[in-house]
């Protein structure tokens, strides 16, 4: 009698379509840091636009009628204290050329001072709030090491080499010549009316008496409580 022969399994044939395909999960680009960046960039050009703004006409400033010898010393001393407050934006835009002269004139201080803003903002100003914690020569540097490392690069930039005395000189210069300016111009006297008008003891004495008599009787409830 012939053996039976083995019952059949079901064979089931998986396309190779279906075998052949795999889903693959790229992770999706961290653009937090980007837009951190950018939003920062944004509000620090914003900023200088509106510190921009107050600047007064070039052609008002450089207006030589003007110009003329103060009387004495505290003469100069006062033109200078209201243009440094009429013409503040103009000044510090003078400065800055003053700076950008004389590092233009030097071009190790002006690399320098780029490799050190470069080194603050990649290590310190734009670096992402989650960022893994800097590692270099082998050994992982906190934040707080971080800081005190860039703060003894710029001191070791600024106070030990050359770079220091450029730029200070360059301050110097630009300073001195804005308070030059200051002293020999004439202040326009119509832009203080409103302070020298004000009612009181007369000119700012007046609105000091006032502001400070409006805040004593604040604290002490008015006069009309009694």
């Amino acid at each position: 009698m012939a053996a039976a022969s083995p019952p059949l399994l079901p064979v089931s044939v998986i396309p190779a379509a279906t075998a052949a395909t795999a889903t693959i999960v790229l992770p999706a680009p961290d653009t937090s840091s980007a837009a951190n960046q950018r939003a920062y960039l944004a509000r620090l050009l914003d900023s200088a636009k509106r510190s921009l703004s107050g600047a007064r006409p070039w052609a008002e400033l450089l207006d030589r009628a003007a110009l003329s010898r103060p009387d004495s010393l505290a003469d100069a001393t006062a033109r200078v204290r209201r243009n440094l407050a009429y013409f503040r934006v103009n000044y510090a835009l003078l400065v800055a050329l003053s700076l950008a002269a004389s590092l233009l004139a030097h071009p190790f201080a002006l690399a320098a001072l780029l490799a050190l803003l470069a080194a603050w903002c990649a290590l310190y100003l734009l670096r992402p709030a989650d960022a893994p914690p800097l590692a270099a020569f082998g050994k992982t540097f906190s934040e707080r090491e971080t800081l005190g490392g860039l703060l003894a690069a710029s001191a070791f930039v600024v106070f030990v080499t050359s770079v220091g005395s450029i730029v200070f000189s360059a301050l110097a210069a630009g300073a001195a010549l804005a308070c030059a300016h200051g002293a020999f111009r004439v202040p326009e006297e119509q832009l203080f009316l409103d302070d020298d008008l004000q009612p009181g003891a007369g000119g700012r004495a007046g609105s000091s008496v006032d502001l400070l008599s409006f805040f004593t009787n604040a604290a002490g409830g008015g006069g009309g409580r009694g």
